[in-house]
């Protein structure tokens, strides 16, 4: 059986539902996830929604100052300029995840179909 890598993100819904309506081709992290195996990201859409509503592939992901990530990114990143510097604040570091192959699950689901502490994470989990 091939174990699929994957993680759980916690994205607020405007952003969740812009990426999987490919409008949003990054997701920004502040932390980046330890392991570097990680091939899927399974999309936790925050309160008011409070479920698993889709999930996509990483393609990349880059690594920099925040502006050098913003003038790579800002075409396709789905947020404006004062949302990402409010975002990153004045981390030294950033981090973009490249969408790739979003995929809209045809009915959301509970939490706890994926973590069994059934809280969904602050940023991420590994599941």
């Amino acid at each position: 059986m091939i174990m699929k890598k994957r993680v759980l993100l916690s994205i607020h819904p405007e952003f969740a539902n812009a990426i999987m309506a490919g409008e949003k081709k990054f997701e920004f992290r502040r932390v980046a996830f330890k392991r570097t195996d990680i091939t899927e990201v399974v999309v936790y859409a925050t309160s008011p929604v409070q479920r698993v509503i889709g999930s996509f592939q990483i393609d990349e992901i880059y690594e920099g100052t925040p502006s050098s990530l913003w003038k790579k990114t800002k075409a396709l990143g789905g947020v404006t300029k004062e949302r990402f510097d409010a975002y990153f604040g004045d981390r030294p570091i950033a981090f973009a995840i490249k969408v790739s192959n979003p995929v809209r699950f045809s009915n959301s689901q509970p939490l706890s179909k994926y973590i069994a502490s059934n809280t969904p994470p602050q940023s991420f989990c590994y599941i």
